[in-house]
């Protein structure tokens, strides 16, 4: 990656530019860099998919934002930058309260997680949730939306830094998946019950060991594979326990429902002001560390979101 001079984009009809004031990182962000990802844009490319900013020019069709307007967004790609271009149906308001960095950390996991457990798995009030990777972006996320759904949580993490993290976002309880135990852990804490959802941004061998956690009828969420294997399913699991295994495509399903976007912008803009969400950015970079702030990430040595501040 190299920090390059390049013309300032002009807005289509439908699209919004904006002056970014941050831009948050993304596993997925590696991943495409790498050639790894399901989508593979052509190279050059400039990544990152979520900024916070001022609104500094519209196209002939936008009419819910201003030039001035303090934004966030998602972009399809091109948010490591000082300008980018965002569809206006994927630019909001900016909510009451937020700063720059925390509102860039925003839109796509806590769209993501919204998704993946209220859409996808129907997430209910006293359930128990089972959240891997809990300190990571995505992780916060979960936990923080399944307790505003009353969901007893349990969360995975690396190290005890991790796990004090997921606590602090409203975890009741959370084990290390380095500890071989953890699966026995989570059948006492569920009085041998099992857990009813499963949120695996990991896959590999954490999605081995969730099927044999789960409850009758539970849901195991296929939100990624971070750990670089893509597990297969034993299917007599599935068929004993009548367990459902669920993608979660968000991105694909939001090309499809364009409104559900802004019914989740709403959704989450009430849990935000009513204090049961709150994204937690565990370390900015300079737009000129956008590699070290990758890496960072990759190396799992971000709690939270990591954010690029452009000044």
């Amino acid at each position: 990656m190299t920090l390059s001079e390049v013309p300032v984009p002009e807005p289509g009809p439908q699209e919004v530019r904006i002056r970014n004031r941050a831009a948050a990182l993304n596993f997925f962000d590696i991943l495409q860099i790498q050639g790894k990802y399901q989508v593979k844009p052509a190279f050059p490319f400039t990544p990152g998919a979520e900024v916070a900013g001022l609104v500094d020019a519209v196209g002939a069709e936008v009419k819910h934002v201003f030039v001035g307007d303090p934004v966030s967004a998602m972009t399809h790609n091109g948010a490591f930058a000082e300008y980018s271009l965002a569809s206006a149906s994927r630019t909001f308001h900016m909510i009451a309260g937020m700063d720059f960095p925390e509102a860039a950390a925003m839109p796509v996991v806590y769209h993501t997680s919204y998704f993946a457990l209220h859409r996808r798995a129907g997430l209910a009030y006293s359930e128990w949730l089972l959240v891997h990777a809990g300190a990571s972006g995505v992780g916060m996320a979960a936990i923080q939306i399944g307790k505003a759904y009353g969901a007893k949580v349990i969360a995975t993490a690396g190290r005890q830094e991790k796990l004090d993290f997921c606590l602090a976002q409203g975890a009741d309880h959370a084990l290390l998946y380095t500890d071989a135990g953890w699966v026995e852990r989570i059948k006492e804490i569920t009085g041998n019950r099992g857990v009813d959802v499963v949120y695996d941004p990991v896959g590999g061998d954490a999605f081995d060991l969730s099927t044999r956690v789960m409850a009758p009828e539970g849901r195991i969420l296929v939100i990624g594979f971070a750990s670089g294997r893509i597990p297969s399913v034993q299917a007599n699991r599935v068929l004993l326990k009548n367990i459902s295994v669920v993608g979660v495509h968000w991105g694909q399903y939001v090309e499809r429902h364009p409104e559900f976007l802004s019914h989740t912008h709403e959704v989450l803009t009430a849990m935000y002001l009513g204090g049961q969400i709150h994204p937690v950015v565990g370390k900015t970079f300079r737009l000129e560390e956008a590699a070290a702030g990758l890496r960072e990430l990759a190396e799992r040595k971000i709690l939270g979101k990591a954010v690029l501040v452009v000044e």
